[in-house]
């Protein structure tokens, strides 16, 4: 005979009996629940069925009136908490059209049909804006427009440079004469102060112009997008495609100058090598393959003075900024979120020289970034913390280090920018790696080559299909990378990248992409022609394959 029932014990806690007969014992299970219940019914029938070794053909009888008791007592919680709330509405000690009000707000927020439609924001309707505009006859004087700004904020920072740099060439005079006396008439004190005097006249200039700077990119980000929002009314009043060409490129900023000693930079002839493949086991999808030797910046640096090409690549990354594919590039840093050294500052640097008009400048990114950093490492460490796990297999190195910097990431995380004033790239992830790659022992478990397989796994839910990777891994070639060396690690890549791609397929159900491996522009053409040679061996390129019959 089996049956069970209740017993309050407190407002909120009540007690669940349950008899049953094992044997020729008849048997009573005591149990204290806390209502409202917030375990899982089937966790705490399990529990006492292990804690109390229940026979187990009591099993369903004790699950099934579990649950009845449970909801019962929670029915009977709820009747009386509404018949309390009844007695205080007709005793007058609620005001009714406040709860009616309050209860409407409730409603009409979590009723999607009564909700009120979401407003578009300002940068919704400002990319809606370009977008169509970019893809009118506006275009052209979009670009320039935005090539005019570009250049401006080109020649005020070649003002700052001719600035600082007159500074450092008169200090190091003052500097060489202090050091002629050093002994005589000056001590090493009075060195010291010159010194100082010197880094805080450097800090106050570079201070200076960058507060300059920063003013300037405000005000042309401002006039950006009121015209373009102006020009956009304008249109739409007029229902017309005629655009009037008020705004055009200065001659002068379309040729390079003829001087030899005027050129900023002398080109050298970029090698490109391209590839048609179809990977899948049994739907074949198409992707492109793109060898490069170029610098990486190349891929983000605007020409001040235009040209065709350069002129056709901005309006190809315009076009495509608002759509579908979108164009990513694979930047290795350290694990420092900063812009303060080494490739990074560089990156900076490019991304300064033209206005961001549609997304937050590089450095309120990264202070973004930073802060979800902390908050992901806090909560990381809490967790450990909980589970009281002892981390194996090196683990425990790694969490030592977390613990000594916060505010760093580790080998093989990465951290996204988006940008709309870079040549050919929108978004840019920061792979941190770390002096391990320069050695040639790293296998297909190495963090930075995980960090690849996420980045594409980015790629293929957020509409990126246009991604550069450095094929070796490093930006610059150094004295160890032999030619063994970049071979093997070359391979290494290639089929990692290959087997990413594979996956692809069952990440976003096979959309063609375009992949470009990018070499540094140190490497020689030799050995440009041997890493070509080795891609469709192990991509298999498709190849054209003539038939002949015989008559």
């Amino acid at each position: 005979m089996k049956k069970s029932r209740g017993k309050v014990i407190s407002s909120n806690e009540k007690e669940f009996l349950f008899e049953f007969r094992a044997g020729k014992h008849d048997c009573i299970l005591k149990v204290p629940l806390t209502f409202p219940v917030q375990e899982n019914i089937n966790d705490l029938h399990g529990r006492l069925m292990l804690l109390h070794r229940i026979p187990c053909y009591i099993e369903n009888e004790l699950k099934d009136s579990l649950s009845s008791f449970i909801e019962e007592e929670t029915i009977k919680d709820f009747d009386r908490e509404a018949e309390l709330a009844l007695q205080r509405l007709t005793a007058g000690d609620l005001d009714v059209n406040k709860l009616t009000n309050t209860w409407a707000r409730c409603y009409t927020e979590t009723t999607l049909e009564h909700a009120r439609p979401e407003e578009p924001t300002w940068d919704e309707d400002f990319a809606d804006v370009y977008h169509e505009l970019i893809h009118s006859p506006a275009s052209d004087t979009l670009l320039n427009l935005e090539h005019n700004y570009f250049v401006s904020i080109s020649e005020l920072i070649s003002e700052r440079d001719m600035e600082i740099k007159k500074l450092q060439e008169r200090q190091a005079l003052e500097m060489d004469k202090v050091m002629n006396e050093l002994g005589n008439t000056l001590s090493d004190q009075d060195v010291n102060a010159v010194a100082s005097q010197h880094f805080d006249a450097q800090q106050v200039l570079e201070n200076k112009w960058a507060s300059e700077l920063k003013q300037v990119t405000t005000i042309q980000k401002q006039e950006y997008q009121e015209w373009v929002i102006k020009l956009h009314q304008d249109l739409q009043k007029s229902n017309s495609n005629e655009i009037n060409e008020e705004i055009k490129v200065q001659p002068s900023q379309l040729s390079e100058p003829t001087d030899s000693g005027a050129r900023i930079f002398e080109e050298q002839p970029q090698l490109e090598e391209s590839f048609t493949i179809h990977l899948g086991a049994q739907l074949k999808t198409m992707h492109n393959l793109r060898l490069v030797r170029a610098d990486v910046l190349d891929f983000c640096k605007h020409r001040r003075y235009g040209s065709s090409g350069a002129k056709l690549k901005r309006l190809q990354t315009a076009l495509s900024l608002y759509s579908s594919s979108l164009c990513g590039l694979v930047l290795l840093v350290d694990n420092r979120i900063n812009s303060y050294s080494g490739i990074k500052r560089d990156f900076a640097t490019v991304a300064k020289e033209c206005t961001d008009f549609h997304f937050p400048s590089l450095e309120e990114q990264l202070e973004e970034v930073q802060q979800v950093v902390y908050y992901a490492r806090a909560q990381r460490n809490s967790k450990q913390k909980e589970q009281l796990d002892i981390p194996k297999n090196g683990g425990d190195d790694k969490s030592k280090n977390v613990e000594r910097n916060p505010s760093n990431i580790l080998p093989g995380e990465f951290y996204i920018s988006r940008h709309s004033n870079l040549s050919e790239a929108h978004v840019v992830f920061h792979l941190c790696v770390d002096d391990n790659l320069r050695s040639g022992n790293i296998t297909a478990r190495d963090p930075a080559i995980m960090g690849l397989r996420n980045i594409l796994k980015v790629c293929c839910t957020h509409d990126i299909t246009n991604i550069t990777v450095p094929l070796l891994l490093v930006h610059d070639m150094s004295e160890e990378m032999t030619i063994p060396w970049c071979l093997k690690r070359a391979e290494l890549v290639f089929k990692c990248v290959k087997g990413f791609m594979m996956e692809m397929a069952s990440w976003d159900g096979g959309i063609s992409r375009t992949v470009q491996f990018l070499v540094p522009k140190s490497i020689s053409e030799d050995m440009f022609y041997q890493l070509s040679n080795m891609l469709p061996q192990i991509f298999r390129v498709s190849s054209t394959l003539t038939l002949t019959s015989k008559e």
